[in-house]
């Protein structure tokens, strides 16, 4: 089953404007989603980078939103936990929560954001990376969706 994600922040496949990048203000563009099962129990988000030199760079790990949640606003707080109980994790930088584009100058990477629907809320400590995500979701996820930008430095 797929769960349809989309960001006004700009269209699907095109470039990522600098405010959401190390160019800019480093801030998470809106993100929204629908299609989710009933029984959806939690969420999960994971932003990151196939295209970096050293093996897929992950930018944003984040975990155990809310089954009503639909919608990331701009800019999430930098936190481990997060007033409505979901938690962020570290992500390539060494950093917890969001941190944008940042690719080596004169190449353009992808960059693809992914939500998960997932039927059980994760027992996973706050801070945990996406290696630590992906296992804690394995068996759990009932959809997911994709969202995928450009960013050249």
């Amino acid at each position: 089953m797929s769960l349809t994600l989309t960001t006004s922040a700009f269209a699907s496949g095109a470039s990522i404007p600098a405010v959401y990048t190390c160019k800019g203000a480093d801030v998470s563009p809106a993100l929204d989603w629908s299609g989710a099962p009933a029984h959806t129990a939690s969420f999960a988000v994971v932003m990151d980078d196939p295209d970096a030199p050293a093996g897929t760079w992950v930018h944003w790990v984040m975990w155990n939103l809310p089954p009503s949640t639909h919608l990331l606003p701009q800019g999430v707080a930098k936190h481990e936990q997060l007033p409505d109980g979901s938690h962020q994790g570290r992500n390539s930088f060494g950093k917890i929560g969001y941190n944008g584009p940042c690719p080596p100058a004169g190449q353009t990477h992808r960059y693809f954001f992914r939500v998960y629907a997932l039927d059980s809320k994760l027992k996973l400590a706050a801070g945990a990376d996406r290696s630590g995500l992906d296992d804690a979701m394995q068996g759990h996820v009932l959809a997911q969706g994709e969202y995928m930008g450009t960013f050249h430095k």
